[in-house]
């Protein structure tokens, strides 16, 4: 009786599986299709529909954009540089041989 009863959940959650899987194929082939099939562009359009990515519209978004990301990428060099410099620059160990 167990046997039999973990057969039909198995297959109870195969054929949900399976529907799953058609229908997410069938999404994103409509959704590529609606976009001409670019990928970039269907990601871009997904990415704007989250918040994840703002549109710009102005040439000072974009430069605002810009700014904000050059910031991070100072702040991130100058916290790594260092600790980067330090591994470049250690002591050599040193190593003694015995016979």
């Amino acid at each position: 009786m167990k046997q039999n009863t973990s057969k039909t959940g198995s297959r109870i959650l195969l054929a949900a599986g399976s529907i799953m899987c058609l229908w997410v194929g069938a999404a994103l082939t409509s959704a590529l299709s609606s976009v001409g099939w670019s990928v970039s562009e269907l990601a871009g359009q997904y990415m704007v529909a989250i918040g994840m990515v703002k549109p710009l519209h102005t040439l000072v978004d974009y430069y605002t954009h810009i700014k904000g990301i050059e910031y991070l990428l100072c702040v991130a060099f100058f916290v790594a540089f260092p600790v980067f410099f330090k591994y470049v620059n250690k002591a050599p160990a040193k190593v003694t041989a015995s016979k």
